[in-house]
């Protein structure tokens, strides 16, 4: 499928303040794309604004409010004029074992990164139906892979997936295209976060060739743009996840055997493991539901 110049577009990108939101910004900015970037980090998106190289705007604003997401919509198109693209990227993750997870931070993981995707698009869809214009829904190697240790994770990406290949059939014949983005481990502040504990940062290592190594964070965004010019369906940030989806259905299984050998073998370091939100996307999210209940 051929590309088309991205130059002039207006692109949204939640979870901008870092990682695969930051760089994705500054990519799809060098392309001449005009950029609004939307998260909790006030101060990091007025920083990351300041790199870019064309027209941006950033929002304060959490992915999981209908009524900010709406008004960032409203204002989005009002600064710019129209929307393109929105990439919905922001996300939270925690990790350990469910028995012992933070019901509050396991909950949070499921409302930031599923339900904040469709709240998401639903307030940019309008725009987008006006555009035929596209979304890409950043999803993950959990969603293919379900994996001990990660229930919130892989539950909310794997709810992502479905979620936006359902909103595809819905809007396609209006002319909005809707892609998914795979990302295995790749070099960010949240899968460092979750490196911090011995235990999650063992269990990856452990994985098998070449899901167990982190992967470079340039090459995998230049796959996101590259999605985004070709409004491509499914995106892979490494080579190797298209080839996972021929093998999905009997991964349940084979996570099954091994997991269960896994968790024997680590099972007297699984007490006190961190149960909170990883990263520093998690702690300012954690900051950012702290202040709001002062």
């Amino acid at each position: 499928m051929s590309g088309v110049s991205l130059e002039g577009r207006v692109a949204v990108v939640t979870g901008a303040a870092r990682g695969v939101g930051e760089l994705l910004a500054r990519k799809l900015s060098a392309r001449g794309v005009k950029m609004a970037l939307v998260g909790l980090e006030p101060d990091a998106l007025k920083q990351v604004c300041g790199r870019l190289h064309g027209d941006s705007d950033h929002w304060h604003a959490d992915v999981t409010d209908h009524e900010a997401m709406t008004q960032v919509a409203r204002e989005v198109k009002e600064r710019f004029g129209r929307v393109d693209i929105v990439v919905a990227n922001a996300g939270v993750a925690t990790g350990g074992p469910f028995t012992d997870s933070d019901p509050e931070s396991w909950r949070r993981v499921i409302e930031v990164n599923l339900v904040g995707s469709a709240v998401t698009a639903r307030a940019f869809l309008p725009s987008l139906l006006e555009s035929r214009g596209y979304l890409l829904q950043i999803a993950s190697l959990a969603a293919i892979v379900p994996a001990p240790m990660m229930t919130a994770y892989c539950a909310s990406k794997s709810g992502v997936e479905a979620y936006a290949h359902s909103l595809r059939a819905e809007v396609g014949h209006r002319g909005v295209k809707v892609g998914v983005g795979y990302l295995s481990w790749t070099d960010t502040d949240m899968v460092r976060g979750a490196d911090q504990d011995d235990v999650m940062r063992e269990l990856r290592q452990r994985l098998p060739w070449p899901a167990g190594k982190t992967y470079p964070l340039g090459p995998a965004v230049d796959r996101l743009v590259a999605g985004i010019e070709r409004r491509s369906s499914h995106v892979y940030g490494q080579w190797w996840l298209r080839g996972m989806q021929g093998v999905r259905g009997y991964l349940p299984g084979v996570i099954g055997t091994v997991g269960q050998r896994e968790m024997r073998r680590f099972a007297d370091r699984l007490t006190g493991m961190r149960t909170g939100l990883v990263g520093a996307g998690g702690a300012a999210d954690e900051q950012q539901r702290t202040t709001l209940r002062k």
